[in-house]
């Protein structure tokens, strides 16, 4: 079998080279996070976005199965920020130098909330003079809505697809007309078509999760020509259905190891595309954010969310407050 140190040098990898990639250990993970920090070197230089993370609510109409603000979980206090929060939060980014904001939110799709999201985008582009970029993570919205938000001020746009397995898809949301996997792919679609630079992202280390599963997320990001990505650990919650699977899971060192892996193999797969470091790596390891951005994640996601109401935006445990 090809070695990893022979797989790095090769011009393009295909799915058993990401395999290979994916399983590395000992000296040939060295060897890949080696490369892929000179990868980043050579396509986006030592540079590090800041995009300060607004969460704007914890309301959702989604029942996913591994999340803690799902619309059943009852032991959930809700919340929605006032205008004059999310507006305090964006001159907070904007005199603070930094790149863009993110809010983000759980899903909902009715005219009170699209009409809210669009106003709120306009005001945001008034008072940073048009200079604060916008990116929004506000699940599945119709193409008309996508194009509304688009023209208000916001040009990016993360939706996670969460697995590229449509098996696996439908072992962590249940399987209905609301967690539609092909609405989510369509989803994906409409956002290019509206203009969006769009992002993405998949869970790694659910329970049945395989690293063919792993490989198979990395090829349709770049098959879908991903401009960005935020990929993470599966982290389990209490409140929800998935968590009876924690004592079959990987340990969470393993999971950290293994996004880590995920994160150097697609900066090697895709040498410019953004790549977040995200809050669950640092649910694990209080430098694991610092740890993916030195092998090739060039994103931070700062928490400017008002204090008192991060605690209420629980997706997983222990999540960074």
């Amino acid at each position: 079998m090809i070695s990893v140190a022979d797989i790095l040098n090769k011009g393009t990898l295909d799915k058993q080279d990401l395999i290979t990639l994916l399983k590395a250990k000992g000296k040939d993970q060295e060897l890949l996070f080696q490369r892929a920090r000179e990868i980043a070197d050579e396509n986006i230089g030592r540079k590090v976005f800041l995009r300060g993370l607004i969460e704007y609510s914890n309301v959702c109409n989604k029942d996913c199965y591994y999340c803690g603000i799902r619309k059943s979980n009852k032991n959930q206090k809700r919340y929605i920020l006032t205008d004059q929060d999310v507006i305090d939060c964006a001159k907070f980014a904007y005199e603070q130098n930094y790149g863009s904001v993110v809010i983000q939110s759980g899903e909902r799709c009715d005219g009170i909330f699209t009409s809210k999201i669009t106003a709120l985008l306009k005001e945001i582009k008034k008072i940073s003079n048009g200079k604060l970029g916008i990116t929004l993570s506000l699940g599945e919205q119709s193409l008309e809505t996508y194009q509304q938000w688009f023209e208000a001020g916001a040009h990016r746009y993360l939706l996670r697809i969460e697995s590229s397995n449509r098996e696996l898809y439908y072992k962590i949301h249940p399987e209905n007309a609301e967690h539609d996997y092909e609405t989510r792919l369509l989803a994906l679609e409409n956002l290019k078509k509206a203009g969006f630079q769009v992002g993405t992202g998949v869970m790694i280390g659910l329970p049945g999760q395989t690293i063919e599963d792993l490989a198979n997320d990395l090829l349709l990001i770049k098959k879908m020509d991903i401009d960005m990505v935020g990929m993470g650990p599966y982290i389990e919650h209490e409140d929800t259905p998935m968590y009876i699977t924690k004592d079959f899971l990987l340990p969470k060192s393993e999971r950290l190891e293994l996004s880590l892996r995920m994160i150097a193999v697609l900066r090697i797969f895709m040498k410019d595309i953004n790549m977040a470091a995200t809050t669950a790596l640092q649910a694990i390891d209080p430098k694991g954010r610092e740890k993916a951005l030195q092998i090739g994640a060039n994103i931070i996601m700062p928490n400017i969310t008002p204090n008192q109401l991060r605690k209420n935006y629980k997706l997983y445990e222990d999540k960074p407050c």
